[in-house]
C-alpha cells in the first residue's frame, strides 16, 4: 500500500509483514523497516499511515513518521519517527482521542506544510486533520469547519498548502474549487477562512452534465492539484490556475506525483513511474 512520495522517496506499507519500504528509484536504494509493534492495524479500517522525508541537500539520510492507534482503552493516537542516521525508531508520541476513539485515514497521503505533516481522516462522524509537528514532536487533532463538511455531504476535500506555506484545504463542491486556510481573528485565535475559488467547468471547459471532477492527487512542492474527469486528468497550478490536460483514463483513484530536487549539472535519466 503506497503511503506517499516526498523528496524523491516513496513509502510503502506491507500489511501482512507489518513493515514499511522506503524506495529511492533514482539511486536504486531500498530500505525495509519493521513497524513498531505498539501500532494496531485492522486491515481495511485504514487505522495506520505514514510519511517519508529528508532534509534539503541531504541525499544520504531520511526520516519516516508512522501514525496510528494503539488499539487500547482509552484509545490514543500514536506517532513514531525513524531516523536512518540513528538507525532506530524514536520514542512514541501520543495524544488522546475523543470518547468514540475510532478514526479512518483517507487514501490521501500526508502534506508537509509549515514544518508539520498533515493527514486528513474521518473520526467520530466528522472530518478532521491530524497534525504532527516535526520540531516539537507533538500531535494535534483539528476538526474541519462546520457540519456542512461532514462525510455524508457531496463536498470533496483534500489537504493542501495554503498561501504563505501553511496548511490549508481545497473544498470541491460540484464544479467549484475553493481554497481555505487558517488565519488569526481579532483575538488571535486561529479560525478557518475561505480564500480564492474557481469554477472548474469554465476553467477546464467541462460539460456540467457529465464531467464532474474528483481530486485525485497533489504535488506539494509545486502546489499542483490533479483532477479526474470523464474526459481525462487535468493538472491545475493553485497559484496561477494554469492547467494542462495529461491523459484520458477510466481510473479514478489517488495519484502519487513524483517530485525530486537535483543539483545543477548533475545528469539524471528521466523515468516514468507506474504504480
Amino acid at each position: 500500500m503506497a503511503l506517499g512520495w516526498r523528496h524523491g522517496l516513496g513509502l510503502f506499507f506491507h500489511k501482512i509483514r507489518f513493515e514499511v519500504l522506503v524506495w529511492d528509484p533514482v539511486a536504486g536504494h531500498q530500505h525495509l523497516l519493521a513497524v513498531p509493534p505498539d501500532f494496531e492495524f485492522q486491515g481495511a479500517k485504514g487505522d495506520i499511515s505514514g510519511a517519508v522525508l529528508r532534509a534539503a541537500g541531504d541525499a544520504d539520510h531520511f526520516r519516516v513518521v508512522m501514525v496510528g492507534s494503539n488499539g487500547k482503552q482509552p484509545r490514543t493516537v500514536l506517532a513514531c519517527v525513524y531516523s536512518s542516521e540513528a538507525g532506530a525508531w524514536g520514542d512514541f508520541i501520543s495524544a488522546p482521542l475523543p470518547p468514540e476513539g475510532l478514526f479512518i485515514f483517507r487514501s490521501q497521503p500526508a502534506v508537509l506544510a509549515g514544518g508539520c505533516l498533515h493527514w486528513s481522516l474521518t473520526m467520530a462522524g466528522s472530518r478532521s486533520i491530524l497534525k504532527f509537528d516535526l520540531n516539537r514532536k507533538s500531535l494535534d487533532l483539528r476538526l474541519l469547519p462546520g457540519d456542512y463538511y461532514t462525510p455524508l455531504s457531496p463536498v470533496k476535500f483534500a489537504v493542501m498548502r495554503a498561501e504563505g506555506g501553511g496548511m490549508g484545504f481545497l473544498f470541491l463542491f460540484g464544479f467549484t474549487a475553493e481554497l481555505w486556510s487558517l488565519n488569526p481573528n481579532r483575538d488571535g485565535v486561529m479560525i478557518w477562512e475561505p480564500g480564492r475559488s474557481i469554477e472548474l467547468d469554465k476553467l477546464l471547459r467541462l460539460n456540467p452534465e457529465k464531467d464532474t471532477p474528483h481530486v485525485i492527487g497533489y504535488a506539494e512542492e509545486n502546489n499542483v492539484v490533479f483532477f479526474w474527469t470523464v474526459v481525462g486528468v487535468f493538472m491545475v497550478h493553485l497559484d496561477s490556475w494554469w492547467f494542462k490536460k495529461l491523459s484520458k483514463t477510466s481510473l479514478d483513484s489517488w495519484y502519487h506525483p513524483f517530485e525530486i530536487a537535483y543539483t545543477p549539472g548533475m545528469v539524471v535519466d528521466m523515468m516514468e513511474l507506474k504504480l
